[in-house]
């Protein structure tokens, strides 16, 4: 699968862009505020239907306008060619089509372009609370599991739906368990899915991350990958029921998969803690390329491969083993950015590797070339 041309129109800092991409490696070069990043996240809105960076759709709008849109032509090994449209209107709300024809639920449409997005920021993973790490998680899952995104998507409205009754019961004075245990009978089959299968998949998922972060790494520590969640107790449907009086007094849900998370360990200890920068980043990168093998094999495509500002946070060792995983054909389509063209230049001339360079200025395409 590869991404053969975008077309965008006030997004962002762009008023209208139109550009062509090799099937290859392309590289996004111009100086900071110029717009690279905002380029990979125009991609990343046409696999996943909204931003890499904020919840806002109208935070995308370029400033002054009351609208956006993304196009982009999809090429799936050459068999069919797919146009993706997604645009966002002040009022009217977000708009997706493919070929023209649009989405009857739009999570319908996660997975199946896939890409996965490397950034300075990963490390919010190690650093951040567990729901960034559940996001993570949940994302490699829906991408490869339609139905587990579906059960996801119904476990959190119905828990907002329960959450609303318990406020309103505080607000009113008043209860009624009935109620309540129409919103359980729904909920904890669904919790039962969702822990068992987020089980299931970081079994599958633990050893490819091993084998990645030994290779980037180059060291010798071990790492760990932890699920922990109470939803794997047996007794967990009793628990959840016994707090009720818990979550009256709190107005909201307090037991749930929504209070999952995922230890990172290096060594048998925390890598927050005791892990060092490089430790961390090379455990980041890991996770990240674990998720593209993931992808690979439910999805049998390779993900496009978004790269933002690498060069400038990675060392040297890091830099050069992503550089042999490009050089063995082990990613499809990749897209990186980078402030220091020169710097890029000099990295894919030392390799041989061929890469189509873009610079960008001023919201357009300044120069293009191929190396």
């Amino acid at each position: 699968m590869w991404l053969q041309r975008l077309h965008l129109l006030n997004f962002k800092n762009y008023p209208e862009l139109q550009v062509e991409f090799s099937p290859a490696i392309n590289g996004i070069t111009g100086q900071n505020g110029s717009g690279k990043t905002n380029l990979l996240d125009a991609i990343y809105y046409l696999s996943t239907t909204k931003s890499a960076f904020h919840s806002n759709d109208q935070l995308t709008t370029r400033f002054g306008e009351s609208f956006f849109m993304t196009e982009g032509e999809f090429d799936l090994d050459q068999a069919e060619t797919f146009r993706i449209n997604l645009s966002v209107q002040e009022g009217k709300g977000k708009v997706l089509k493919v070929n023209r024809q649009e989405y009857d639920r739009m999570s319908n449409h996660i997975g199946r372009f896939p890409c996965v997005l490397v950034t300075p920021n990963d490390t919010d993973l190690i650093r951040e609370g567990s729901e960034y790490r559940r996001k993570f998680f949940d994302g490699v899952m829906a991408q490869a599991d339609p139905h587990y995104l579906d059960q996801l998507l119904r476990y959190h409205r119905l828990l907002q739906q329960r959450n609303g009754l318990l406020k309103q019961f505080a607000e009113r004075q008043y209860f009624d368990r009935s109620m309540i245990e129409v919103y359980d009978a729904q909920l904890l089959p669904i919790i039962n899915f969702l822990a068992s299968k987020r089980q299931l998949y970081l079994h599958q998922f633990l050893p490819v991350f091993l084998a990645h972060y030994q290779f980037i790494s180059g060291g010798n520590e071990e790492v760990g990958l932890h699920y922990e969640s109470e939803a794997t107790d047996p007794q967990f449907a009793d628990r959840f029921r016994e707090q009720l009086p818990r979550d009256l007094a709190a107005q909201y849900t307090t037991k749930g998969i929504h209070k999952d998370d995922f230890s990172f360990e290096i060594n048998g200890r925390s890598i927050k803690k005791f892990g060092s920068q490089g430790q961390q980043k090379s455990f980041v990168i890991a996770l990240k390329l674990a998720q593209f093998d993931f992808v690979v094999q439910w999805k049998k495509i390779k993900p496009l491969l978004l790269l933002d500002d690498i060069f400038d946070k990675l060392d040297d060792l890091r830099i050069q083993k992503l550089m042999q995983l490009m050089a063995n054909g082990v990613f499809g389509q990749v897209f990186l950015t980078d402030a220091r063209p020169e710097r890029t230049q000099q990295i894919f001339k030392a390799t041989g590797q061929a890469i189509h360079l873009l610079e960008m200025s001023g919201g357009q395409v300044a120069s293009e070339y191929t190396l």
